[in-house]
């Protein structure tokens, strides 16, 4: 791998710039509750049934402060596409035809690993958005169709609580947010504590540097695959990638430290209004040392400043992990996720490749060569939601 092509861009830290540029389905019914005041108005009911707009109407709809860039109509062709997954795009509306709520699905199932509904699978959020009465009909309709399918699980990845859901909450994962100045420099010198400025600086003076741009794809596919291969994690496929590339352009930022021609760190991560998420990312056991990973993430909120956002989200971890740590040095807060699940058999997680009744395989990945679990992984990973 050598350096960016011409569409790629090279990132350096603010105080070492003279110029910084700023850059057939079902349906489900549900009666309004009585309001308080009097009115003369019947009662409105909202159905539940499969949405048939396109995306520009899908998307026009999510206005609501609860969604999230995982409620995009986009991610509708990357699961069916990229990774072939059944999806049920859901939306309430009333009997004028306006939409009070929309619920983004998709069901992965497999032999080996089980069958599972989930808003939204291989993202950290999902679940409905919408008025309280379309809440209500969008969690009963998802709750109706997977009993109707006996799926193992029904998942609804909400990032915010759903008053009277009838589900169980689960909150075993948790993000961590970053509130963002307008300006890079107070970034650096008031957004972190010395000891993280000292860790930037390390792999500066090595003379590593930042790039963005989405020809950096291949650069981050290689190095997140091999993070994944080390961690004992199949990879998902490259073309899973591309997809979100595609579908959600310069929403999606690519990026890679370099430390000469060779790419040290990377990560991918998408924007939704005034906040960014690095939603997958790796760097290089053989540089660690080095710190690589430090600048990756210092060079992203740099980029998010510029590029207007106010809100960097470090992504889901598991409470107290070391991955929980390291995003909690950055100054950040928690936010718990109240992801809402129903099981007819008291499943209560989806797959997870880190859970000791996966020990011995993980092990034995760690050891297979990367071109090996390169082509192994996706056919697995497609089925991990």
């Amino acid at each position: 791998m050598g350096g960016p092509r011409e569409d790629s861009r090279v990132w350096l830290p603010y105080h070492a710039r003279l110029t910084r540029s700023r850059h057939p389905g079902e349906l489900h019914r549900v009666t309004e509750p009585e309001s308080n005041q009097p009115t003369d108005r019947p009662e409105p009911t909202l159905d539940v049934s499969p949405f048939e707009g396109d995306w520009q109407e899908w998307d026009a709809l999510l206005s609501q402060p609860e969604s999230t860039f995982c409620h995009r109509h986009g991610w509708k062709a990357v699961l069916e596409d990229a990774l072939g997954h059944e999806t049920f795009w859901l939306v309430a509306r009333d009997s004028a035809g306006s939409a009070h709520g929309l619920l983004p699905m998709a069901r992965v199932r497999s032999r080996l690993f089980g069958d599972y509904m989930v808003s939204m699978p291989f993202l950290s959020y999902g679940g409905p958005v919408g008025s309280p009465t379309a809440l209500r009909a969008l969690v009963e309709a998802a709750q109706r169709m997977a009993e109707e399918r006996t799926v193992d699980l029904l998942e609804l990845r909400t990032r915010h609580p759903v008053p009277g859901a009838n589900l169980t909450e689960n909150a075993r994962k948790l993000t961590v947010l970053k509130q963002l100045p307008t300006d890079p420099e107070e970034l650096w010198e008031q957004g972190i504590k010395a000891k993280v400025r000292s860790q930037i600086r390390r792999p500066m003076k090595e003379g590593m540097e930042v790039r963005f741009g989405p020809d950096l794809l291949e650069v981050f596919y290689d190095v997140f695959s091999t993070t994944m291969r080390d961690l004992g994690t199949p990879v998902l496929p490259r073309r899973f990638f591309e997809a979100i590339r595609s579908e959600f352009g310069s929403d999606v930022i690519f990026t890679a430290v370099f430390l000469g021609d060779e790419p040290v760190a990377a990560a991918c991560g998408l924007g939704w209004r005034d906040e960014f998420e690095i939603t997958w990312a790796g760097s290089s056991r053989k540089h660690a040392r080095r710190a690589p990973n430090m600048l990756l993430y210092w060079g992203l909120m740099e980029e998010c400043v510029r590029r207007g956002y106010s809100v960097f989200n470090f992504g889901r971890c598991s409470p107290d992990s070391g991955t929980h740590r390291f995003k909690r040095q950055w100054g950040s807060e928690d936010q718990p996720l109240p992801w809402l699940q129903w099981s007819p058999t008291g499943v209560v997680s989806t797959p997870n490749p880190d859970s000791p009744k996966f020990q011995l395989a993980t092990n034995a990945w760690r050891r297979l060569p990367v071109g090996v679990t390169n082509v192994i992984g996706p056919r697995i990973s497609r089925s991990l939601p």
